[in-house]
């Protein structure tokens, strides 16, 4: 299984054994659209109102390649079987982002894996969408 890192920035993933497993940007992040509709002000700083629509930007699924984006886009198809993103955000002391624990399985890859062989659920899986 080829990964591809659709994220906008390098992933450092923490695998099972502890090795640290490095993904360079392998192409545009795909993003969701957003419209934003003005509220008002709220302490003479402009409020607004933002609406999620389509994803934009995902390339065509490819066979045997798994793209990592983000949790928002993979959330947003949950028909894609080939969805991943950066698992639980590991954190150094000053609080930054450094790595993630593996990697979360989109709805679409869950629905798969578990169809193909018994796995983990979601709540024993250390997934949350904390991700870098």
């Amino acid at each position: 299984m080829k990964l591809r890192n659709l994220t906008p920035h390098e992933l450092v993933l923490i695998g099972i054994d502890g090795a640290e497993r490095r993904l360079a940007v392998d192409g545009p992040a795909p993003r969701l659209a957003v419209t934003r509709s003005p509220l008002g002000e709220m302490e003479g700083l402009p409020l607004v109102v933002s609406t999620l629509g389509e994803v934009e930007g995902l390339p065509p699924p490819e066979a045997g390649v798994v793209l990592v984006v983000s949790a928002m886009v993979a959330e947003a198809r949950p028909g894609r079987e080939d969805l991943a993103y950066p698992g639980e955000a590991i954190r150094n002391a000053a609080g930054r982002v450094v790595g993630a624990h593996g990697l979360c399985a989109g709805p679409g890859l869950a629905r798969a894996r578990r169809g193909a062989a018994p796995s983990l659920s979601m709540a024993e899986s250390n997934c949350t969408c904390d991700a870098p």
